[in-house]
Order: structure tokens, then sequence, then C-alpha cells
């Protein structure tokens, strides 16, 4: 179902990927500072958790500002929060490299704020998260990360240039929220491994979100 979010003055793209049976927890997916909401790994994790009965609402927010997104993505929150469509009990926020930084930056500022949202917020799911530029591991971007305390999941290449394995192991043991890390084997960050394809990546990426989503809220 494809629906515009309004955002400021303008409105941003959405999609929803609706379960058979009246889902009550859902997702919102967005992705990184290239491509948009039909890349292909949004897609391939969105149609899984429909299938599995969790919403999916992925939307686009071009922009390379992080403060940019996570303003737009905080928007979106807000829309699903006050939809009439679906009545969910809980959301979980969750992005692709960028996307994810902003997701993480959204959990942080709502957590902070008076407007805490009655625990509507259930967890944060990283995939590729950029922890530094690459060749660059001396600036971390882990400011968000150890202020939230919802459960955070990130899956990772084990070969990410953006996030080498013992930095991001290092700030996760730091982090106060409950947390877990699944490393897809020799994956780079756009999550390629070689002699593998997407689709084999891609299932394995699906099937570790939705057990750990399984594992923080009844499905």
């Amino acid at each position: 179902v494809k629906v515009k979010i309004p955002f400021g003055n303008k409105y941003l793209d959405a999609i929803f990927s609706v379960p058979e049976k009246k889902p009550t927890y859902g997702v919102i997916l967005t992705h990184g500072a290239g491509g948009d909401m039909n890349f292909p790994h949004l897609v391939s994790l969105a149609s899984y958790l429909a299938s599995h009965g969790v919403l999916c609402l992925r939307f686009t927010c071009k922009g390379l500002n992080v403060a940019y997104r996570t303003k737009a993505f905080k928007a979106v929150v807000e829309y699903l929060q006050l939809c009439d469509d679906y009545k969910l009990s809980g959301v979980f926020l969750a992005g692709r490299s960028m996307g994810s930084r902003a997701a993480a930056s959204v959990i942080r500022q709502l957590s902070q704020g008076d407007d805490d949202d009655d625990g509507f917020i259930q967890g944060l799911v990283c995939l590729s998260y950029p922890l530094h530029r690459p060749k660059l591991q001396s600036k971390l971007r882990d400011e968000d990360l150890l202020l939230i305390t919802c459960p955070v999941l990130f899956v990772s290449g084990s070969a990410d240039e953006m996030c080498e394995k013992q930095l991001l192991e290092g700030v996760v043991s730091k982090m106060k929220a409950p947390k877990k890390i699944h490393w897809i084997d020799k994956a780079n960050h756009g999550m390629a491994v070689k002699g593998r394809t997407a689709d084999d990546v891609m299932g394995e990426v699906n099937a570790q979100v939705f057990s750990w989503l399984r594992e923080n809220v009844q499905l």
C-alpha cells in the first residue's frame, strides 16, 4: 500500500507491506545514503516480515544530513502512531547504514524528551551500522548508541570497511541497552559475500531480524 507521509511542507514516499492477519507490531525501515526505499535489501526484509505477521513501513528520505534524516524518521513514527488503519502495540525502528544512524538518533531523542511515547518504540535494528568512515577508525559514531536503553540488534558484515569488528564489539560492551550482534561472515558494507548470492545473504539477514523481534515481543 503506497502512502504519502506529511513532512513539513513536503511529503515522504512510503510503502506499507501488510500481513494477512491483523498485525500487533510493526517495523519502520529506511535506506542508507544512496538508494531509496526500493533498495533490494529493504524490499526483501519488508516482504519477509509481512509474510511472518509483522507490518513493515518503509520510506524514502533523500538527503545526506543525519539531522534532516532523523527529523523525517520522527515524522514517520508519529504518522504510524496516529494511523487509524493499523492500531499497533509497538514498533521497531530499522535502517540500513545511514538510515540506522537516523533511527538510533530518533530513539535517543524520544527517550530523552518529555514525549516518551508510552513504550511505543520497542527496539532498534541496525543493518550495516556505519560506525566510522572507511579508514577513519579514530572517530566513532557511537554517541547515540551509548545513550539508548531499548533492545538493539546489529547485523553487520565481518569485512565491513565502515564497521570494524573489534570496534563495534567494544562499543556494544559499553552500551546500557540489551544488545546483540549478528556477524555475516566475510560480508562487506553492502552485505556482499564472495561465493554467495545476494538472496542467500538476505535470507540469513531476514531470518536473524525476525527471530530477534520474536525474542523481544510476542509475535
